[in-house]
């Protein structure tokens, strides 16, 4: 699989990113931008505006949001009384020198028949079916049949980070059992590593042989659960794991379908910060003072005297700040990035003083 970043129809323009960042200096004193009081007092008049806050990669080492390549923006609405009424967050990403975001969800996909998936070796790229072009690949899924009923499926699977791919023929049995196919079968085929931060880091296939994307690990339900693939389970047949992609079948033939792509689970990084969103509306601002728990032992421990979290090994503690099952506000996402975005819209809005933010691990 060829990965390349996108640029002509998601990128932000090197104009806008200068407009944009120019305020953004401001959080050097540790507050967000917009509207309401700062400097950490009980706001004596309306909360009702917008509130800036703002998580860069680098700054716990020193670097300024200015020329940070990564940031989170957290963008809070509230009513007269500090409920909130809205919450956008955007991920920024500088490739190849222009601005975009992770969870613009853009991409282009081609499919190529005549390829038969091979599965990667550690350090090396195995060979893939599909082209893909896009910014993050994160819960990424795509599927095409050709005329003659070949199917090709591509999903990432969250556990190890790979792209998992399966190539099934007109004449294949499509009331098998998922969990018969399987790496060692052959079938489903790890092809491309998309990222180093697996949760699973195999040095080999052999002993995860019996495994698929649905039964990796304890944590794969998080495909399933929600989503396009709600109620699928590695006990499903293989039609009904394609149905759910979208291949309609006719006498228990695939039918022709052109490629079509998504994002299983919450729905990548945009599924994720909707959730968050939906999360917060409606409840107190005055109440929410963080997205993560901090009370929560092991991530307390995880604090240094700095207020960063998850810069220092501490025994019982954790550097990452996620609940993949359960979600942390809403998301399924490491979330101490977007809680000290979230953090810092409050500042700006008076709620919280800078002092009270934790700075989480980017």
């Amino acid at each position: 699989m060829k990965i390349r970043h996108m640029s002509s129809r998601i990128v932000l323009t090197i104009a806008f990113s200068m407009i944009f960042l120019a305020p953004l200096a401001l959080m050097a004193a540790g507050v967000g931008g917009g509207g309401g009081e700062g400097g950490g007092e009980t706001p004596t008049k309306s909360l009702k505006g917008q509130y800036v806050g703002y998580s860069w990669r680098g700054e716990a080492a020193g670097t300024p949001l200015a020329e940070a390549d990564q940031f989170i923006e957290a963008i809070l609405t509230l009513d007269d009384e500090a409920t909130i009424t809205d919450l956008k967050m955007r991920f920024f990403v500088k490739v190849d020198g222009f601005w975009t975001t992770r969870q613009s969800g853009n991409a282009y996909v081609a499919v190529d028949f005549d390829t038969d998936p091979r599965p990667a070796v550690p350090g090396q790229n195995g060979t893939s079916m599909f082209t893909v072009y896009t910014v993050d690949l994160m819960s990424f899924y795509a599927v095409a049949v050709n005329s003659d009923g070949t199917v090709a499926a591509a999903l990432v699977d969250p556990i190890t980070r790979y792209q998992f791919e399966l190539k099934l023929d007109a004449q294949f049995d499509f009331d098998t059992v998922l969990s018969e196919l399987t790496i060692g079968s052959g079938h489903w085929v790890p092809t491309v590593r998309t990222s180093g931060s697996g949760y699973l880091k195999p040095d080999n296939w052999q002993a995860l042989a019996d495994r698929n994307p649905l039964n990796m690990d304890t944590w794969s339900d998080s495909i399933y659960r929600e989503g396009i693939f709600k109620g699928i389970t590695e006990f499903s047949t293989v039609r009904s794991f394609l149905q759910a992609l979208g291949v309609q079948f006719q006498a228990g033939r695939p039918q022709p379908l052109a490629v079509r792509y998504g994002y299983f689970g919450t729905g990548g990084w945009d599924g994720n910060y909707r959730a968050i969103a939906a999360y917060l509306k409606g409840k107190k601002a005055t109440e929410v003072e963080s997205l993560v728990d901090w009370s929560i032992p092991r991530y307390r421990r995880a604090i240094n005297a700095d207020n960063v979290f998850g810069a220092d090994a501490v025994s019982g503690a954790t550097r990452t700040a996620q609940d993949s099952v359960d979600t942390i506000s809403g998301a399924t996402v490491r979330m101490s990035r977007e809680s000290t975005a979230y953090q810092r819209a409050l500042v700006s809005a008076g709620i919280l003083d800078p002092s009270e933010v934790v700075l989480g691990r980017f």
